[in-house]
């Protein structure tokens, strides 16, 4: 089918064959192509999702510790007078 969009091969591996055959029970009468579409994006959206998590798991962690430590007065004076201008 003509298309302008880019175009990639790909090879079949057991892996692969294996995604593809439940995709099949899926989206049955989809040709391999299309199956092979719709497995790439859903597992972009699943990808998203684990960063999505790992982000929130890491605010968290920050939230949780922000504040606790006590600095003393001059702290930042201090460090900065090291500094190059």
């Amino acid at each position: 089918m003509p298309t302008t969009l880019t175009r990639i091969q790909v090879t079949q591996t057991g892996q692969l064959r294996d995604a593809i055959e439940l995709a099949e029970q899926k989206w049955p009468g989809l040709p391999k192509s299309e199956l092979v579409g719709r497995l790439a994006v859903l597992g972009a959206e699943v990808l998203a999702t684990e960063r999505s998590a790992k982000r929130a798991t890491r605010r968290a962690a920050l939230e949780a510790t922000r504040g606790t430590i006590d600095y003393p007065p001059g702290y930042l004076e201090d460090l900065r007078k090291d500094w190059p201008e």
